[in-house]
């Protein structure tokens, strides 16, 4: 302990520092971390919304009767639901989602819900981390939802190459809520790289729309794959605006 006239110098400059960082954290915005982005277009945004619709469409126990359905519906075509996915048939290694064939688009589409703050299982999945932990592609990724997706992949690649022998033209879409969008981003990058458990299926075909996404993987891997997965953040979301150390803080703290 460095003293002066009683005052502990030392504690105090790291106080002080750790005030400033704190300040700086609770002031920063999202625009400071998109002020450099170029600016999207209106076919670049036109998918979001359906896409919305069918991932809160995941949360209905029932599509025949929902109950918390937005203005003007979900979009969807019961018919075309080929499979629905909840917590009893994941047994909590993923999310729960469902597979639906959007004839209208030509897209077959998996939407995957988000976090269950109820769920234990979620927070297992989320939190199944370690900086450095998990290699992928040349870059670092998130464990736990690498896991997920591997497991998704696993039981679901047979229906999705059925669907796309089916339909030869239609586009495969990833898509996902918080955690949902993790797991959405992993299966993206499986689906690239292990095109042959996919009807050998092209790049260009391949998209993600991973919305409020956890912090999933390293720079190089986003850049690599920015062709294919789309990142929507709504203003200063907070899960996708926090930074990877401090998801490792909250879980010291929280877990």
């Amino acid at each position: 302990m460095s003293l002066v006239l009683g005052v502990p110098i030392l504690e105090c400059v790291y106080l002080i520092a750790c005030a400033r960082w704190a300040w700086k954290r609770c002031v920063h915005t999202g625009a400071q971390d998109s002020e450099r982005w170029g600016s999207a277009e209106s076919h670049d945004f036109e998918p979001v919304p359906r896409m919305c619709r069918l991932v809160l469409a995941v949360y209905e126990d029932d599509l025949s009767s929902p109950r918390w359905a937005p203005p003007g519906g979900y979009g969807i075509d019961v018919e075309c639901v080929v499979k629905r996915a909840d917590y009893k048939y994941t047994h909590g290694l993923a999310p729960p989602y469902l597979i639906y064939v959007d004839h209208k688009e030509q897209d077959i589409v998996v939407a995957i819900r988000g976090l269950n703050l109820g769920r234990e299982s979620d927070y297992q999945v989320l939190l199944d981390n370690k900086l450095g932990q998990e290699l992928f592609d040349g870059g670092y990724v998130h464990h736990g939802l690498l896991e997920s997706a591997f497991w998704l992949l696993k039981k679901e690649a047979e229906v999705l190459k059925s669907l796309l022998q089916q339909h030869p033209q239609y586009m495969l879409t990833f898509a996902g809520h918080s955690l949902g969008s993790g797991v959405a981003a992993m299966l993206t990058m499986l689906a690239v790289k292990h095109r042959d458990k996919l009807d050998n299926i092209s790049r260009e075909r391949v998209r993600c729309y991973a919305i409020a996404p956890a912090r999933c993987m390293s720079l190089n891997l986003a850049v690599r794959y920015a062709d294919v997965i789309n990142s929507i953040v709504l203003q200063d979301d907070f899960l996708p605006r926090t930074a990877t150390p401090l998801e490792d803080i909250f879980k010291c703290i929280c877990w």
